[in-house]
């Protein structure tokens, strides 16, 4: 891979970066809670060079659940209190068969495109199987925060929360080789 890759972090938004109700993702502002909790830990990615990048499922928005204002105004809140470089969002139900709708890859494809991720290099922090299942699609390392929601499907780790996510990623990148530059050999 050329210099320019980058290694990302892939953030679940509901049950990572906000306190999500249960199973069930804000539907207002006012449900929206930002987790306190990853701030520390986003900033130690980010200062170790990582790209942060959250990720989401908001079938609110087709199924008029979700007004678009309000998911706009929960996103720029998580971005000014969070060291986030982007959230991407799929907006479409399961009935839909959308590509980007995880368990699908299709959001982590699109950013690796947009922001030049190295996705077999990168790693996916969520509390729920269909994130992992996603990152095993494109062979992202997965680490799962313990929850009801995990299901019994691929994951690599499971971890108690989102500070031991941050610290098992770094300790992991210290402990990983290099990539192999390549060189053409003109000049050499």
């Amino acid at each position: 891979m050329s210099n320019c890759m980058r290694i990302a972090v892939f953030l679940e938004r509901d049950g990572v970066l906000n306190n999500a109700n249960g199973e069930a993702a804000p539907r207002s502002l006012d449900h929206f809670k930002i987790n306190r909790a990853a701030i520390e830990p986003l900033e130690l990615l980010k200062e170790a060079g990582f790209l942060l990048l959250a990720t989401t499922n908001q079938p609110g928005l087709s199924l008029g659940e979700v007004a678009r204002r309000d998911l706009d105004l929960m996103h720029e809140m998580l971005m000014r209190q969070l060291p986030l470089d982007d959230i991407l969002v799929c907006p479409h139900e399961e009935s839909d068969a959308c590509p980007c709708r995880k368990p699908r890859p299709g959001l982590l494809k699109e950013a690796s495109f947009k922001w030049h991720v190295e996705l077999d290099r990168s790693y996916v922090i969520s509390d729920k199987w269909q994130d992992s299942e996603a990152a095993r699609q494109v062979g992202c390392v997965s680490l799962l925060i313990d929850s009801p929601r995990n299901g019994t499907g691929h994951h690599d780790y499971v971890i108690e929360d989102i500070e031991e996510a941050a610290e098992r990623i770094v300790h992991i990148e210290q402990r990983r080789p290099a990539p192999v530059a390549t060189t053409t050999g003109f000049g050499a």
